[in-house]
């Protein structure tokens, strides 16, 4: 068979990155845009880092997301990670948990604690953070629709230990614009969801001021199929619709911005990966200081956690994953990460086993103590093809947050289908160039094997969700009804009146009221969310 032809093709076709940027073959000084000027580390735009010293002032925090099954297998998966060197904890809750349903709740049936772990009380909290430090440790809980929840049940634990709410640290993610376009674990209408949000931002400002209110996520935007160009670009364009919501409600930009954080996807363009987050910060940094007058450094410094590409992890040979995974994750470090989570070889297959995990984070810990890149602050600054390629993802994705603004907004947009329409389109042009093999996918399209090794993968004992439920039903029949019924009646005023809720919901989850029990009754005031968008 004669493939001349076909080689041909190959070598005259433009060479573009993930997103269709062109890409030379040697890069010199012309070909970074004149006026492009990148910074210092530490210094606005923030192009180099948020870190004047990098690394060297502060390492980047190694951040593994886990949870499964119940409260006390998590807790003892903590405490190994925690053991093994980890320096935060990541929690993963199933999707009964994310969306609102008690774990007996008949839509749950099938999924608790399958994805993660199942809380549906303060006592599952409790055992959830059983001897874990809360006021050392800091604790990264990837949950949107009931958010508002959660971190009530982590605030009522703390208090019932006694540990004062100043003294805590960490993360919710709370981003349901992206629910909305991306990924659909919503509960309420785009309104209330908002509320929520900015009842968080105004309570924590006040009671928990070292917490981070939200974490933005392109991750998910991502890994539902969007370009590099495309995950910039409407990320930020949700972290303004929320700060704008901030200021709408009444609130400070000045006190809400620096406590706003990010999250985004690493994927396997390595150049581009590097220079799409050295285009975040530089576009953030000056969507903050140009749209809300704000010169605070800490408001301006975009500052994000990274995980690398759920989506790039094959079932085929999946040792090559440790590969993949471990030249990602060198992507987040040169490109300034804060938070880091590296992915397992096994995450194709199942859950993550102990000793997958382990490698996981043992991949961090030899890029932050064997490899020397954090000993200079933005190594790759002043690279000619790095420079151009954020230069150039910064008109990109500026573009695409104009076109965005001229729609209303991110939440007008997502309404519309805009960001839907985008990542399906994205999406499937990535699907095609992997079918064509144009996009080469090792193990799968190319580099195959006869016959697959196997490893060993993690299973959820069936038997977990009838015990979950099992203790679900002792907890409701040990609790006072009185101080429910209360707690909850005031909720659903609270939800009425439009005042604050976290407040609420803090001594709702103290009086024993389960999670499923608090979003049936803010679902009595606010609706159930439905989406019509057609894509």
């Amino acid at each position: 068979m004669d493939t001349t032809g076909k080689r041909d093709a190959r070598a005259t076709a433009p060479v573009l990155t993930s997103s269709g940027i062109p890409v030379r073959a040697t890069y010199a000084p012309g070909d970074v845009p004149s006026g492009w000027e990148p910074g210092s580390p530490g210094a606005f735009p923030y192009t180099r880092g948020a870190l004047p010293g990098g690394y060297r002032t502060k390492l980047w925090t190694m951040r593994q997301y886990a949870g499964f099954s119940t409260a006390a297998d998590s807790n003892r998966r903590y405490r190994y990670l925690l053991e093994q060197g980890q320096t935060g904890l990541s929690v993963a809750f199933d999707l009964p948990t994310q969306i609102g349903f008690d774990s007996d709740h008949v839509l749950a049936r099938g999924e608790v604690g399958r994805v993660g772990v199942a809380i549906d009380s303060i006592e599952d909290m409790e055992t959830l953070l059983d001897a874990i430090p809360l006021e050392k440790v800091s604790i990264s809980m990837t949950i949107n629709a009931t958010a508002s929840i959660l971190l009530a049940l982590l605030l009522a634990v703390a208090r019932r230990r006694g540990t004062p709410w100043k003294a805590l640290s960490g993360t919710i993610q709370n981003d349901i614009l992206k629910e909305y376009a991306a990924r659909g674990t919503y509960a309420f209408p785009p309104k209330p969801s908002m509320r929520l949000i900015t009842d968080i931002f105004g309570f924590c400002a006040e009671a928990v001021p070292r917490w981070n209110t939200i974490s933005i996520s392109g991750y998910h935007i991502r890994e539902a199929g969007s370009t590099a160009v495309q995950e910039v670009a409407f990320t930020l364009a949700d972290g303004v619709e929320y700060l704008s919501a901030a200021v709408k409600a009444g609130l400070d930009p000045a006190a809400i911005a620096p406590r706003l954080t990010f999250f985004f996807n690493v994927h396997n363009d390595f150049l581009e990966e590097v220079a799409k987050f050295r285009a975040a910060r530089t576009l953030w940094a000056r969507l903050v200081r140009d749209r809300f007058g704000l010169a605070d450094p800490r408001a301006q410094a975009l500052r994000f956690h990274a995980q690398t590409a759920g989506s790039t992890l094959t079932a085929q040979q999946p040792d090559v994953n440790v590969v993949r995974v471990a030249i990602q994750a060198l992507a987040a470090v040169l490109g300034g990460t804060q938070s880091l989570h590296t992915n397992s070889r096994d995450e194709a297959l199942a859950l993550p086993t102990e000793d997958a995990a382990r490698l996981a984070l043992r991949t961090q810990q030899v890029i932050a103590y064997e490899t020397g890149v954090t000993r200079v602050a933005d190594p790759l600054g002043g690279a000619w093809a790095v420079e151009a390629l954020t230069a150039e993802i910064v008109e990109r994705a500026g573009a695409l947050i104009a076109k965005v603004d001229e729609m209303g907004g991110a939440l007008a947009a997502i309404e519309a289908g805009f960001f839907q329409r985008e990542i399906q389109d994205a999406a499937y042009a990535a699907q095609k160039a992997i079918e064509s093999k144009e996009q080469v996918v090792v193990g799968v399209n190319e580099f195959q094997l006869a016959e697959e090794s196997r490893i060993p993968t993690m299973s959820i004992d069936p038997k977990i969700e009838e015990e979950q439920v099992a203790r679900l039903a002792a907890f409701r029949a040990r609790r006072d009804p009185g101080p429910v019924a209360r707690c909850r009646a005031a909720l659903v005023d609270a939800a009425k009146d439009g005042r604050n809720l976290m407040p609420p919901i803090v001594d709702a989850v103290d009086a024993n009221v389960t999670l499923g029990e608090i979003v049936e009754s803010l679902r009595t005031v606010f609706g159930d969310h439905q989406d019509t968008v057609s894509v």
